[in-house]
């Protein structure tokens, strides 16, 4: 039997950090279009059901569309189970109106809930953590050892409790139960490990990256059940529509915009980034405080090759004093004031330097 776990899909984000209004809304539809695919992946792959470990969406108030979406997929393969468990950011949140839950649409809540499958040996259990007395629960959870048994939590890994910290999963806690599959939810990369000697726990990470912090692949993990011999296979599959690259390109020694450019170009190449992804270029290491650099060149020459392009300067300025010395121009006298000035902070006289040096060179100061 084929299962898909997923988490952290995020609907209706706002996506504002980096994107404009309207490219938000894009990617909001991208994101959505995405859970399309996977259950269209599903049908066609013949899996019976797909576990959401929480946070389908982003917040309780969310707009029609995605409630809508999400509904109509659900209500439209019949032959698919959907196990849905709330997270911390979508608690209230209530995906059917005055028509009834869908059949196939199977729901927890703050006490534990267990199915089990039609002519099939696996059980799947869950709860939507309290928002008080957490710990108590994992007292409360009876599983049947001869059954395959999957549960589904939502929040961070710890081998420990945490008081008054609900979102804190207590894996000591869980050890012993007759786990074989912990689907988690809350952690937006990929991550599997053991839980005890029968059972792992896994975080699939978030279907869709939504910013730099959350870079690299991004998928959902697809589950192959012998429901005779309990013995069963995992594989992280791939899915996001784009993916998110932080690159740093080390510019030391560059004295200009383009020779910078022409190291960043060599880096992304490196990255094997594609024209549909999300670049954020880092550019680091030291230059020289007479350095022509534009940051404004390099967002308009990358942004034509990648779906969206961000620029961070993280370069430290590197002066020689002594090489304006003996300078007798209005840059070397420049130079020598700042220097000599001590109510200025050292790295402060470097920025100051570089833009004075700017204006005397008649550039635009950045």
């Amino acid at each position: 039997m084929k299962l898909i776990h997923c988490a952290d899909l995020h609907f209706d984000s706002k996506l504002n950090a980096n994107l404009s209004q309207e490219s938000a809304k894009e990617r909001r539809a991208e994101l959505l279009d995405t859970f399309v695919r996977m259950v269209a992946y599903a049908k066609e792959n013949a899996v019976e059901a797909i576990l959401i470990a929480g946070d389908l969406f982003d917040t309780k108030i969310t707009l029609a569309t995605a409630r809508n979406t999400v509904l109509h997929e659900i209500t439209r393969h019949p032959d698919i189970s959907f196990y849905y468990l709330r997270g911390n950011h979508d608690q209230g949140v209530v995906l059917w109106g005055g028509e009834g839950q869908p059949d196939n649409l199977k729901t927890f809540s703050s006490q534990w809930q267990t199915y089990y499958l039609d002519n099939a040996n696996i059980a799947i259990s869950g709860i939507e953590f309290p928002a008080a007395d957490a710990a108590s629960v994992y007292g409360e959870l009876d599983l049947d050892y001869n059954k395959f048994n999957i549960v589904i939590l939502h929040g961070q890994e710890a081998f420990g409790s945490a008081k008054d910290k609900t979102e804190i999963i207590n894996l000591k806690a869980l050890q012993n139960q007759g786990i074989d599959y912990l689907a988690l939810g809350h952690v937006h990369t990929y991550k599997e490990a053991a839980l005890d000697s029968r059972g792992i726990y896994c975080y699939p990470g978030c279907l869709e990256g939504r910013g730099f912090d959350e870079c690299g692949e991004h998928g959902f993990v697809l589950l192959d059940v012998d429901t005779e011999s309990g013995h069963f296979t995992r594989e992280f599959v791939p899915f996001a529509r784009r993916l998110l690259y932080l690159v740093e390109v080390d510019v030391t020694g560059c004295l200009t915009s383009a020779q910078m450019a022409e190291r960043a170009e060599e880096a992304l190449m490196d990255a094997g980034c594609a024209e549909t992804d999300f670049i954020k270029l880092v550019f680091t290491g030291k230059v020289d405080v007479a350095c022509e650099k534009d940051l404004s060149y390099f967002t308009a020459r990358f942004s034509n090759c990648y779906y969206y392009v961000k620029v961070c300067d993280e370069t430290i300025l590197d002066i020689n004093e002594g090489d304006y010395q003996l300078d007798c121009s209005l840059k070397g006298e420049f130079v020598r004031q700042v220097m000599a000035d001590s109510t200025i902070r050292q790295e402060d006289k470097k920025t100051i330097i570089r833009y004075g040096l700017q204006a005397i060179a008649g550039e635009e100061v950045q």
